[in-house]
């Protein structure tokens, strides 16, 4: 009798799980993909792009929304996949995807500093050493 009462609640207990993870997700999505052109080279922390189109991803395949992947523009290849800081989009920026560079030595590619996806109010601040 106990071992069927406490199949029966781990059962609930499940389903109640499963349904509140499936309509979170459902309600959240993680994931925010653009596709970016940089004219000249630039840099990400152990990474330099080269003159050309990338896919930038936040929250890979439904994994933590502060991870960003930076893939070839058809994603055969990644480049850079690293954690990142949550920061606000600065005020009076357009809705589209915004880049913010930072300075860097005569020679060397100018670091992203942060990227801010298409319609987020907030943006991934990439993490230097």
């Amino acid at each position: 009798m106990f071992n069927r009462r406490f199949a029966l609640i781990a059962s609930v207990v499940a389903v109640v799980v499963l349904v509140m993870a499936a309509s979170t997700h459902a309600w959240s999505p993680l994931t925010r993909v653009n596709h970016l052109t940089f004219s000249g080279p630039v840099a990400l922390p152990g990474a330099v792009l080269t003159p050309g189109s990338y896919t930038f991803e936040s929250g890979p395949a439904g994994t933590d929304p502060n991870i960003v992947r930076v893939t070839t523009r058809n994603g055969q290849r990644v480049l850079y996949m690293g954690f990142t800081m949550k920061v606000s989009r600065p005020a009076g920026s357009v809705e589209g995807p915004l880049v913010s560079m930072g300075q860097a030595r005569r020679g060397s590619p100018a670091p992203i500093v942060a990227w801010f996806p298409v319609g987020s109010t907030t943006g991934h601040e990439f993490l230097y050493r």
